[in-house]
């Protein structure tokens, strides 16, 4: 997005699913609920965050399965499932059944790496192969070829009354054009270009140095966001064209009320100082949540330096929010923040 005359492609939002662990159905079939009110207020994407071993969604593709069931027109994905996690055989069948079921709305984002808190669950996780395990991007690959159709066994035929196929089934046409790559690196983003991936950035990159190595007295998270995005479309087959969404944390609170605002406003604060240095062993540097009126915070977006280089996005909710303050900020969202950026919603049905 060169400057303020092109306006923003796509709207989506991400949420992480909250549930109470004693109760957890009010949980999920709140977030379905969110996903219908996403439609109906016309955004372009939802997006659902894995969340093992927590009380938050554990498996988006069955909660998106359930999803396309009560929606028409959103598009459906996940922000992103940890191929860690994942044999990616069962996953590929998985995600082309809720393609499927969707009418071909499925978008899966995916990561590589060692699950987290992997010394924690490798003995539940792989206990007799967990020395074997590949967590490279070679387990992303393994995932698109079989979503491309190629072979997952050496067999395909009749035998007695059964007929077996060679490849994954159902076969969904066009998932594997809908797969995105998590990337927290320039690394990672360009190989996710070389691939020809679609690439989703988040509130999280690594604190990385320049060509030489140089360090920076202070950090710029935009720069470094840009600068991913600027390495994956250099990278990428379809060049400038290739496909990018960002994924900011956005509070709108031009609907809220005094006590919402108050509350938004605590929860950002308290945020504030990992954004100022590299945080951990990962040196991971996250971007300041973005709390304010739609015009507000549309200004602070027309100067993001990785904001200006995509037309898509997908805002990520605050993750410990009521019910009703995601109805607030998912409005918000809707009806005032994205006609600032120049977004049109989509049309019903």
């Amino acid at each position: 997005m060169p400057d303020r005359s092109t306006p923003l492609r796509r709207l989506g939002f991400l949420t992480i699913g909250l549930f109470d662990p004693a109760d957890p159905g009010p949980g999920h079939e709140s977030t379905l609920a969110l996903i219908e009110l996403g439609e109906r207020l016309g955004f372009d994407s939802a997006w659902l965050r894995h969340r093992h071993l927590q009380h938050g969604i554990s498996s988006p593709v069955a909660v998106l399965a359930a999803a396309s069931q009560r929606t028409r027109r959103i598009e459906l994905g996940t922000a992103v499932t940890p191929l860690g996690w994942e044999n990616p055989l069962r996953l590929a069948e998985d995600l082309a059944t809720v393609d499927v079921l969707s009418g071909g709305r499925l978008n899966p984002g995916v990561s590589v790496g060692p699950p987290m808190r992997w010394d924690d669950v490798r003995a539940a996780l792989y206990p007799d192969t967990a020395e074997a395990e590949d967590f490279s991007y070679a387990r992303v690959l393994r995932l698109l070829r079989l979503l491309r159709g190629e072979p997952a066994s050496t067999f395909s035929g009749t035998v007695g009354i059964e007929e077996f196929s060679d490849h994954v089934q159902p076969h969904a046409p066009g998932l594997a054009a809908r797969l995105w790559y998590g990337a927290a690196s320039r690394r990672s983003a360009t190989w996710a270009g070389e691939q020809g991936l679609n690439l989703l950035t988040s509130s999280v990159v690594r604190a990385e140095g320049d060509a030489d190595g140089e360090q920076p007295d202070r950090w710029d998270f935009a720069a470094l966001q840009r600068a991913q995005i600027d390495a994956f479309r250099a990278a990428h087959p379809a060049g400038p064209d290739a496909r990018v969404s960002q994924g900011l944390v956005v509070i709108p609170t031009d609907s809220a009320s005094a006590a919402q605002r108050e509350k938004y406003a605590a929860y950002a604060a308290g945020r504030l100082p990992r954004t100022a240095t590299p945080q951990g062993p990962g040196r991971l540097l996250f971007a300041p949540d973005l709390v304010g009126t739609a015009a507000e915070i549309a200004e602070q977006l027309w100067g993001h330096a990785g904001f200006q280089a995509v037309d898509e996005v997908a805002f990520a909710l605050p993750f410990t929010f009521a019910p009703d303050d995601y109805v607030q900020i998912l409005t918000d969202i809707a009806t005032r923040l994205g006609p600032a950026l120049g977004w049109s919603p989509a049309a019903s049905g």
